[in-house]
Parts: structure tokens; sequence; C-alpha cells
């Protein structure tokens, strides 16, 4: 039963002009209408942030909401994903939280998850850094160019990003073809810390030492028929124990079951007014792009709290070159060029290059030379010049894939100019 006065703020922002409006924007009450009825968000991940999304999506008016996460409850996610109960433990994390949404939002209905093409906007509360880049190659996927290389907006699928690591996070807004996707800002993410082998060997100097040494030296020394799965608890105890023992060894205080868990799992300490402060701007942002109540975010936001509360907002730009989300690489070739030629000038390209390490090309939905199977059908295109493999009258991009790429890296073709000469 529909609480009476439940949209009421939600009517004030969609039914009213205001300064601050984004282009286009026009109130009335069919853009509610539309918000619970026709739009779709799709929600990735339902942890400690993906709770917070879900609920704070729910009492925004988004009616149809789904949400993904292979993950299963552990009585470990109980403080902080407020969605969960004791007596969830070992349940999809997605089926119970779409329910609990759906007992305090009635008008909010689950959906089967067919095609991302049918969600108007995705967003991410991911812990992991190459789900969130599977997921903005996907977001990409479907970006395509005119012949100007200007996007076509029909086939921009946008996606709200929002991460939090203890008293940090950020919200950010990717547009593909529009503003920058995780490709073209890897370098926002800073690497995993990884120790030294002769430090965990020889001289450990922490309680993280001891229980990498476990994990990573004994137990393949100890147990080599046993695949680590850091979800059995009966591993998790082992590589514990023989941590504290490396410990006492060295005399080391600090090692822990909960520390355990810590550094094999790399859990970073989850802060429940980060994950909500962040949610917020993450569900504000997926308001405005949807209904354009407001102008929005440019383009990524950083949150810190350890000392007060302190937000920075930087309009980070495109990377023109990305091998994701640009239309494609422009790269100079002569139309006798073989096709070999061209992947080894590729493979020897100083920025192209270190993305590449065994490619496989497309054009379109013709394989000129893909590895694996269907090696031996294709093996006889290399040796033939690109004019007979593509319509050089064309806008020509071709499609290189490889096991270094998450997704497709897209190269445009240029034909006239020197061989391997690139056009930024």
């Amino acid at each position: 039963m529909e609480l009476e006065g439940r949209w009421r703020d939600l009517d004030y922002l969609l039914t009213r002009q205001g300064n601050v409006v984004g282009p286009g924007f026009e109130p009335g009450q069919e853009i509610r209408e539309f918000l619970q009825d026709g739009c779709r968000v799709l929600v990735v991940g339902a942890g400690g942030l993906g709770c917070e999304l879900l609920k704070d999506l729910a009492l925004s008016g988004f009616g149809n909401i789904d949400v993904i996460d292979m993950d299963t409850i552990d009585v470990s996610n109980l403080n902080r994903q407020f969605l969960f109960r004791m007596g969830d433990v070992g349940k999809s994390k997605a089926e119970v939280a779409s329910a609990r949404i759906m007992e305090r939002i009635p008008g909010v209905t689950e959906k089967p998850l067919d095609f991302y093409e049918q969600f108007h906007v995705i967003v991410l509360g991911l812990d992991s850094l190459e789900a969130r880049r599977y997921m903005n190659s996907v977001a990409c996927s479907f970006l395509e160019y005119d012949e100007d290389g200007q996007p076509d907006l029909s086939t921009v699928k946008p996606m709200v990003d929002g991460g939090t690591e203890g008293f940090k996070g950020h919200a950010r807004v990717l547009i593909p073809g529009v503003t920058p996707c995780f490709e073209c800002t890897l370098w926002l993410f800073p690497p995993q810390t990884k120790f030294p082998l002769c430090t965990l060997a020889e001289t450990p100097r922490s309680p993280a030492h001891c229980i990498e040494y476990a994990k990573i030296i004994l137990w393949p020394k100890e147990r080599p028929d046993d695949t680590f799965d850091a979800d059995c608890e009966e591993h998790m105890k082992w590589v514990y124990s023989k941590a504290l023992a490396r410990a006492a060894e060295f005399g080391i205080q600090g090692v822990t079951y909960q520390l355990t868990q810590g550094v094999v799992k790399n859990i970073i300490p989850a802060i429940a007014s980060t994950n909500a402060i962040v949610a917020a701007q993450c569900t504000l942002e997926a308001l405005k792009m949807v209904t354009m109540c407001s102008t929005g975010l440019n383009n990524y936001m950083m949150y810190v709290g350890t000392d007060g509360v302190y937000t920075l907002t930087t309009p980070y730009e495109r990377d023109d070159k990305c091998p994701i989300c640009s239309p494609g690489v422009s790269y100079a070739v002569q139309p006798t060029t073989t096709l070999r030629q061209l992947i080894d000038g590729l493979m020897e390209d100083p920025d192209l290059g270190k993305h590449l390490s065994a490619p496989s090309v497309s054009y379109g939905s013709t394989n000129l030379y893909m590895r694996g199977a269907l090696e031996a059908q294709t093996r006889a295109n290399l040796d033939k010049p690109i004019s007979e493999l593509v319509d050089t009258s064309d806008n020509v991009v071709l499609h290189i894939n490889d096991k270094r790429l998450v997704s497709a890296m897209k190269i445009r073709l240029k034909f006239g100019g020197s061989n391997g000469s690139m056009e930024t």
C-alpha cells in the first residue's frame, strides 16, 4: 500500500522549474511516471555500498531496479550491509537485497536480466577494479560513432560509479563517448600492495607478512594438491594457524583470524557513513541523469572524511587514444600493407603494443585473422593486402581482440600516410 505523500519532495523537483535544471528539462507529472514505470536501472553489487544504493534509488522513485551480485551473504557482512539478517547467511545477496527492498517499497519490481541494452542507467557499487573495467567495456561496447567521429547519443549507455575505502570515497559519472571512461583514468587507482617474496621468506616485520607467507609460500609447499579457497573456513583457519606460528617465531604481535581474512581477501574496513554519503551522491546523479531536474556532476567527486568532511569535484578529460571508448585510434597504412605487416606494426607501436600479446583482428562481422580454433581458416589473410580485405573507400574500423584487453581495441585506418603513423 502506497504511503500518502511519499513522493511529495520528489514532485517538488520534477514538477517545477528551477535555476539549475539540466538541458531540455520540462517539468511535469509524467517525469515521475516514467521514473517509476518506464525507467530501468541496473545495480551491480549488493555489498555495503550496494545496499545503500538500492535503498536510495528505491526511495528516490526508481520503480524498476535489477541487481546483480554473485556473492552469498557472510556473517561478517551483517555489520554494514543492512539489508541482510542472520537468517540470510549463505543466501544470495542479490535475491535477499531485492526482496528486502520490495518489502518496504512495493512499487519496485524484479525483472529478468536478459540484456544490458534494456537498462537506461547502470549504477556500480563494486569493490573490484577488474569488475569495474568489465562493466565499463560492456557500456562502451554499445557506443557507436558517426562518420565524423561524433558519438551517436542514442547508443550511449550511461553509468554512475561509486567506491569507498575506509573514510575515503568517490562518485563519478561515466557517459561513454562524452566523459572519460575507466580506461581513460586508470591512473586514478593505485596499484595493489604486494610484498617482496624475500621479505616474506627471510625478514617478516608485520602480521601481514606472516599471513602472506603462510598463504603464498607454505600453502603450495605443504598442500600442493589443494587449490586454496578464501571462502573455505578450513583453509582460512589453516593459514591463520601457520601465520600465528610464523609470528611467534619472529616475535611479531597482532595476528588475528579477522586480520587473516582481511589480508587474504584484501578486505578494506568499511565505514557506514562513507557508504551512505557516496551512495547518496550516486543516486542523485542517476536521478539527474534520467530526469534532467538539475545539471549533472562533471565528472568525478572525491570524498575524504578522515579530518572533517571534505569533497572535491574534478572535470577529468577523455583520452582521445583510449582503446575502449574512443571512435578508434587513428592509424595510417598504405592500401598495399598486408594484414601481417599491420599486426606487426601494432605490436611494435609504443602506445598500442603494450596492450597486445597475441591479437586477433575483425572487420565488422568478418573475422580477418583469429587465434585459436579459427586460426587455420583465417591464416591465408595474413599475406593479403588490406585493400583486398576491407573497403578502403569506407570508414574502416578494425576491432583488435587480445587476452590483455578487457574489450576490443578499435583501430581507425587512415589510408595514404606512412605505415604506422598515429594521429591524435
